[in-house]
C-alpha cells in the first residue's frame, strides 16, 4: 500500500475502499473483505445509511483501530455550526468509534451559503481532538477560494468525481497550488464507458490486467487519492492488486487525452438537495 502524507502531517492510504450505494445489511461483509484483502482506508458517509454496517465491521475485523483510516460526511440538511457538531456525533455513535480519521463537508449546496460556517464547525472538531483531519466534498474552485479566505484550516484533501472522461485538470491545479489533496470518487466512471474504451481496454491488455485496474493505476500515478466500491469479492481483490505494475509516460499520456469533461453526477453548484 503507498500512503500519501496531508497537509497537516496524516499519513493516509492512497487506495481506500468506498462504500456508496452499498445497504447497511451488506456493508459489514464488504468492508470485512476489504480489509481481509489489504485495505485499511474506508470513506462513509451519513446519507449512505451505512454507518452503522461500516462500524460492525470495523470492529469484527480485528485489526487496531490505528491501523484503518476511516472517513465519514455532513449531509447537506446538517449543514451549519451547530448541526454540524450534532451530526459528527450522531455518526460517531452510528460508526461505533471514538473518532474518525477524516471529517468531510459532503456538498458545498452554495444556494444555502452555510458551508463556511459547517467548516469553521469542523475546525473546532479539528482543533479539540475530536477528529485527524478535515477537508471537503464536490467543491469547485470559487468554494475553495472562500474557505481559504474565511477560514484558518486549509482543507487536507476534496473528494470529487474524477476518472479518465473527467480529469478535473484545472481544479486539481488550484488543489495543487494550496497543498490540497484530490481524492476520486467514481474513480471507475461508475463501471462505465472508460471501462470499455479501446485505449484503457489496449494498455490492460500489454500488462495483463483488467481494464479497471489500469484506470486505478493511472489515479496513483496521478498523485491522486482514490476510493473504489464494489460489493463483489472478486473485484474487491482485484481493485487492491494495483502496486505490481506501472503505467508508462506514453501511456499515462493516452490516458489523460482521453478526458471528455464529462460528469457522471451532479455538478456542485446545482447540488441543492436538503
Amino acid at each position: 500500500m503507498d500512503h500519501i502524507t496531508l497537509n497537516n502531517g496524516l499519513q493516509m492510504p492512497q487506495l481506500g475502499f468506498g462504500v456508496w450505494q452499498v445497504p447497511d445489511d451488506e456493508a459489514t461483509d464488504a468492508v470485512l473483505k476489504a480489509i481481509k484483502s489489504g485495505y485499511r482506508s474506508i470513506d462513509t458517509a451519513m446519507i449512505y445509511q451505512n454507518e452503522k454496517g461500516v462500524g460492525k465491521a470495523i470492529k469484527e475485523a480485528g485489526v487496531p483501530r490505528e491501523e484503518l483510516f476511516i472517513t465519514t460526511k455532513v449531509w447537506n440538511s446538517d449543514q451549519g455550526y451547530d448541526a454540524t457538531l450534532r451530526a459528527y456525533e450522531e455518526s460517531l455513535e452510528r460508526l461505533g468509534l471514538d473518532y474518525v480519521d477524516l471529517y468531510l463537508i459532503h456538498w458545498p449546496t452554495p444556494e444555502f451559503d452555510q458551508f463556511v460556517d459547517t467548516y469553521k464547525a469542523m475546525e473546532k472538531l479539528y482543533n479539540d481532538g475530536r477528529v485527524k483531519a478535515i477537508g471537503v466534498c464536490n467543491f469547485e474552485i470559487e468554494h475553495l477560494q472562500r474557505l481559504l479566505d474565511e477560514c484558518d484550516v486549509v482543507p487536507v484533501l476534496n473528494q470529487i468525481e474524477c476518472h479518465p472522461y473527467l480529469a478535473q485538470n484545472e481544479l486539481k491545479e488550484f488543489c495543487a497550488k494550496h497543498d490540497i489533496f484530490v481524492e476520486a470518487w467514481s474513480p471507475l466512471d461508475q463501471g462505465g464507458e472508460v471501462l470499455s474504451d479501446d485505449t484503457v481496454k489496449r494498455i490492460a491488455e500489454a500488462h495483463g490486467k483488467s481494464p479497471a485496474q489500469v484506470v486505478l493505476r493511472w489515479h496513483l500515478q496521478n498523485n491522486t487519492i482514490v476510493i473504489p466500491k464494489s460489493v463483489t469479492p472478486s473485484r474487491i481483490e482485484e481493485n487492491f492488486q494495483v502496486f505490481d505494475f506501472e503505467l508508462s509516460t506514453d501511456e499515462m499520456d493516452a490516458i489523460n487525452e482521453l478526458n471528455k469533461d464529462r460528469r457522471k453526477g451532479s455538478h456542485p453548484n446545482e447540488m441543492h438537495v436538503r
